[in-house]
């Protein structure tokens, strides 16, 4: 009897704990033991928490990689990181000398891969004054990034410098964005659909970036005014044009929706009371609009263990709950969908929770239904001949029990 009351005391605990935390609830498992690239489990592992942290278990490769895939101009490929971040669930601002997102992984998208900020470590001449803008040498230059805006770099790690292309459908800007991540300082970061203000009012819209390309004819100045001695001007603009540079950039206050750390605080559905939050930023074609995902700094504490050298492998020295993402409990309907991109087959599998026969929908770019499913359970392994379809994207979209989420498949 002790002991049911114990594990009845638990259960209880992980309710209310799922309930009030999305920083314990919203992460994709990998419920079936799935592997992707090179044999690799695909994105979170485990979720353990306490009452004041969650331990997020990932190798940081997501199941959107195709299993043969090589990456072009890159002579790397993904490995096994082993990562286990710790998230603080009690997030709280740091008020004077807010922390620089450095070099590396300063937060994680929702499937475990890992966010990277603007830049990509190199600079004019080496002298850490002009800062190269990763999205520019290593995506538009050298295209070294995939189809999802993902690449590994020399340390095996696979990451994102810009927002997460293949979590989430970015032209659905009916609703508001889903949650995508969390960054170190353990505040939240959605996709760009908001609410106009900030209190949860108004339509939904765009959310846009206040910063800007500077009006500038050379490298000479930098954005805060001062003015560089010749041996640390930047390249010409015809040698690299503008918007390749970080410090191209100006941040404009009020020009756009957001803050310079690309954040407000927001009523979101998640946060009914409202948090700060971060929001991804794209232009008018949908493509990514600088800073991108985080601003130069952090806006909450950070705490050790996540950033830096060698980071990212958490001990821990806590009691803690498995979070098992039973996903009633916060009326989510979490699936994986899998290869993407794919040519032949298609598999969905939904995430086990308490709802029953849901309904798939895949759709084109027009609109148009081109398949349909109906009665769909969870924790059940389906397979869907797709072969007859043309090669393009498509949406498939998920209903059940009053709700509906989406996905972007890519058939090759």
């Amino acid at each position: 009897m002790r002991s049911l009351i114990l594990l009845f005391s638990l259960f209880l605990s992980y309710c209310s704990f799922s309930q009030l935390n999305p920083a314990i609830t919203h992460w994709l498992i990998n419920m079936n033991g799935q592997t992707g690239f090179a044999g690799i489990p695909t994105n979170v592992q485990q979720v353990q928490y306490s009452a004041n942290n969650v331990y997020v278990s990932t190798t940081d490769v997501p199941d959107w990689i195709p299993l043969g895939y090589n990456w072009p101009n890159n002579p790397w490929s993904p490995q096994n990181q082993n990562f286990v971040f710790k998230i603080t669930l009690n997030p709280s601002e740091k008020i004077m000398n807010k922390i620089a997102t450095a070099f590396g992984h300063i937060g994680i998208w929702t499937n475990g891969v890992s966010i990277y900020n603007q830049k990509d470590a190199k600079s004019w001449n080496d002298s850490s004054v002009w800062w190269q803008n990763a999205l520019f040498f290593e995506h538009l230059d050298m295209e070294t990034m995939d189809t999802c805006l993902g690449h590994p770099n020399d340390k095996f790690e696979y990451h994102l410098h810009v927002h997460p292309k293949c979590l989430w459908n970015e032209t659905d800007s009916s609703t508001h964005a889903p949650l995508l991540g969390f960054a170190f300082d353990g505040f939240p970061i959605y996709g760009c659909y908001g609410f106009t203000n900030a209190n949860g009012t108004g339509p939904i819209k765009k959310l846009k970036s206040s910063y800007r390309l500077r009006n500038i004819a050379g490298r000479t100045v930098l954005p805060n005014g001062v003015v560089l001695n010749p041996v640390y001007y930047g390249p010409t603009l015809a040698q690299y044009p503008l918007g390749a540079y970080i410090e191209d950039y100006e941040f404009v206050n009020g020009l756009g929706d957001l803050d310079s750390l690309n954040g407000r605080f927001s009523v979101t559905p998640e946060y009914p009371n409202g948090i700060y939050c971060y929001f991804v930023t794209l232009d008018d074609t949908l493509g990514p609009a600088f800073p991108y995902v985080l601003g130069p700094r952090y806006f909450g504490m950070v705490q050790p263990g996540n950033t830096g050298p060698n980071s990212g492998h958490n001990t821990i020295s806590e009691p803690v709950l498995i979070y098992t993402s039973v996903n009633d409990i916060d009326n989510e309907i979490i699936f994986k969908v899998y290869p993407n991109p794919t040519s032949t087959t298609l598999n969905l599998f939904l995430i086990p929770s308490f709802f029953a026969n849901m309904s798939a929908t895949l759709v084109n770019t027009t609109g148009r239904t081109v398949m349909n499913w109906e009665n769909i359970q969870t924790a059940v392994n389906y397979q869907y001949d797709i072969s007859h379809l043309p090669k393009g994207l498509y949406i498939l979209q998920v209903n059940g029990n009053g709700k509906t989420v989406h996905s972007k498949i890519i058939i090759k």
